[in-house]
């Protein structure tokens, strides 16, 4: 007995007629009658009495369609639970970012996403870029959000978010009032600079270079809010992205503008050579939806 002839005797008891079980599973009508002797012969009793071309269930057959159904059941919620794993994966989503997105645009995104799927766990990380980077190329997390600084090998990236970087200033502090800074206000004023691996530290370093300014270096940091925190305690200036001073301004910290320009890409990451389950690609249109929030907002 197999469940292919197991199928067609269900088929036949819940339509009532060989002809119409061969439509239904859009096979021939002698392609039903085979499958039913075969099932009678392996089960030693006949299913049906055939009389005048029609086909009548027996009291056994009857017995037998009651076990089926309670089996069909089972397998339906099978092909229901198979189809929902294809679809949707695995009921939960992992996302890792660097910090900056952390507190700003992940939230939003979450939140809108969290509204479409309330019952999806969701786990995040917020860690610096190239382990970002690791735990997607590892299939450990599924979404990832970092730094241009990486590299990329090993993950499928595309660009997420381009911003214009600003100047973090303490609201007592004598740049404060100026709406644009250049290089040479920068110069040997106390400064908290970005870990020297990140792109926007080194794009910082070139410009001032070129203008032969060096500014005190008080504090080293990977993390843009950490920078902001420090900015915001008075410690020095220094270089960020406009999303993660909003939670700060007004409150001991002012942005201000910076030329020539400076812009940080933020990169979208994905295991490589996966096709994204339903869940992960709601959670990145979510995630696109909000990725123009602030970008390049001071031009």
């Amino acid at each position: 007995m197999n469940l292919r002839q197991v199928e067609v005797f269900h088929a036949v008891m819940t339509n009532g007629t060989a002809s119409r079980a061969a439509e239904v599973l859009r096979i021939s009508q002698p392609a039903v009658s085979k499958a039913i002797q075969e099932l009678e012969r392996e089960i030693g009793f006949p299913l049906f009495h055939r009389a005048k071309g029609r086909m009548i269930a027996t009291e056994e057959a009857r017995l037998f369609f009651q076990e089926v159904s309670s089996s069909f059941s089972g397998l339906i919620h099978l092909r229901a639970a198979a189809a929902r794993i294809r679809d949707f994966g695995s009921g939960e989503i992992r996302v890792a970012c660097q910090s900056a997105i952390s507190t700003t645009v992940l939230p939003k995104a979450l939140r809108a996403f969290q509204l479409r799927h309330p019952d999806v766990s969701i786990t995040v990380q917020a860690r610096m870029s190239s382990v970002v980077k690791d735990l997607i190329a590892s299939g450990q997390f599924d979404v990832g959000l970092a730094a241009d600084e990486i590299d990329v090998t090993g993950v499928d990236a595309t660009l997420f978010m381009q911003q214009r970087l600003v100047i973090a200033v303490p609201t007592d502090h004598p740049l404060a009032e100026r709406k644009v800074l250049h290089p040479a206000d920068l110069h040997g004023t106390p400064f908290i600079a970005l870990a020297p691996e990140d792109t926007a530290r080194r794009r910082l370093d070139g410009v001032l270079a070129a203008h032969g300014v060096m500014p005190k270096i008080v504090l080293e940091t990977p993390y843009s809010t950490t920078v902001c925190a420090m900015v915001q305690a008075g410690i020095g200036c220094g270089l960020v992205s406009p999303l993660t001073t909003e939670p700060y301004l007004g409150r001991g910290l002012v942005a201000c503008a910076f030329e020539p320009v400076i812009r940080s890409r933020t990169l979208l990451l994905l295991p490589p050579n996966r096709r994204p389950s339903r869940i992960v690609a709601d959670c990145i249109e979510e995630l696109m939806a909000f990725s123009s929030t602030g970008a390049d907002a001071l031009d």
